[in-house]
């Protein structure tokens, strides 16, 4: 069994880990830690756990955390990189679910993040977690940068596009709305259901973090600069990510509809619908998956791409769970193939 340990248990993405992990067939959750919650016992706060999580939080330590096999950081930006050099050395797989270690040059995760990387050298070796992208880079990998939930719902959407050359890489625009648990398990007045509720607005849209992640990953792709026009909504909804993406064909004859089924053949998270489809948030809710349809508008030079995750899980703990998967040589969808929730 893998040992595992989550640092940071207590937000909806590190509940969402233990969901996961309650189940998968191969795992023993290990370590649970949370500085606030330090001694009271995880079913308590978490009641959907009972019978499921036998453990109690306890306090963040890296003597703690040596012992397990793997550790997920589901924590704020800046704190994974305090301790994954320690616990690299001591033989431990490090999965980051915040963005220390997505972005390739300190110098950029300085300017986006307001703070210097406290170990720029590991930036070189951590692999961006992209299944679809970088499998064999994450097979051998010891420390995966998993992707945030944006980049994942936008960069699986313009994929096949990129690699296939037949759009303008200057044309990009994601039009992209999250459900509020994106923002985190916090108190903050913007996030209160009388403030989130009945409402519905954009936001970051000058300059939001998830830019220069999701620029890297296109440009890498593309194999030249990309120019994108970002633009995140905030909706009134618990989960969900509806990335609505934009594109000007250079190859007028291309058949989008084959390009993207031939691309995601086999790939057991992403799901090419039929033509004509429009995938809803709630088909995805509680599930690993990626749903994505291509439209062309009145056969003209635009493409148009519907990206839905569910932002928790694919564009976050599932997602991790998935690198796990590929790091410890597991079938990647070993306790991941819960079919999303309806209604």
């Amino acid at each position: 069994m893998i040992k595992a340990g989550i640092v940071g248990g207590t937000g909806y993405t590190g509940v969402e880990l233990l969901r996961l992990l309650a189940l998968h067939p191969a795992v023993e959750l290990a370590v649970i830690t949370s500085r606030g919650e330090k001694g009271r016992r995880v079913s308590e706060l978490f009641p959907n756990l009972r019978g499921r999580v036998d453990l109690a939080f306890v306090e963040p330590d890296n003597a703690v955390l040596k012992g397990c096999d793997v550790v997920f950081f589901a924590t704020p930006n800046g704190t994974a990189m305090k301790s994954a050099a320690a616990l690299l050395k001591a033989g431990v797989k490090i999965i980051d679910l915040a963005a220390d270690f997505r972005l390739r040059r300190a110098e950029d995760w300085e300017q986006w993040y307001g703070m210097p990387h406290a170990c720029p050298e590991l930036l070189v070796e951590a692999v961006y977690g992209l299944p679809e992208v970088n499998r064999a880079a994450i097979r051998a990998a010891r420390l995966i940068a998993n992707p945030g939930c944006y980049p994942t719902a936008v960069q699986l959407g313009f994929l096949p596009l990129l690699e296939a050359g037949v759009v303008d890489p200057h044309s990009l625009i994601a039009d992209a709305k999250s459900g509020v648990s994106g923002a985190g398990r916090k108190a903050e007045v913007g996030i209160l259901l009388c403030e989130a509720g009945d409402n519905f607005k954009a936001y970051g849209v000058p300059a939001h973090r998830h830019l220069p992640e999701i620029r890297q990953g296109l440009t890498t792709v593309a194999g030249r600069l990309v120019d994108l026009v970002f633009v995140p909504h905030l909706t009134p909804m618990i989960r969900g990510i509806h990335a609505t993406l934009y594109a000007t064909l250079t190859d007028p004859d291309v058949d989008l509809q084959a390009l993207f089924e031939r691309r995601y053949a086999g790939e057991p998270f992403v799901d090419v619908l039929p033509p004509k489809s429009h995938p809803e948030t709630r088909s995805v809710r509680g599930a690993n998956q990626c749903r994505l349809a291509v439209h062309r508008p009145q056969n003209g030079k635009t493409v148009v791409v519907l990206s839905v995750i569910d932002n928790l899980v694919k564009g976050a703990a599932g997602q991790a769970v998935q690198n796990m998967n590929l790091m410890f040589g597991l079938p990647e969808t070993a306790g991941l193939e819960q079919i999303a929730l309806l209604p």
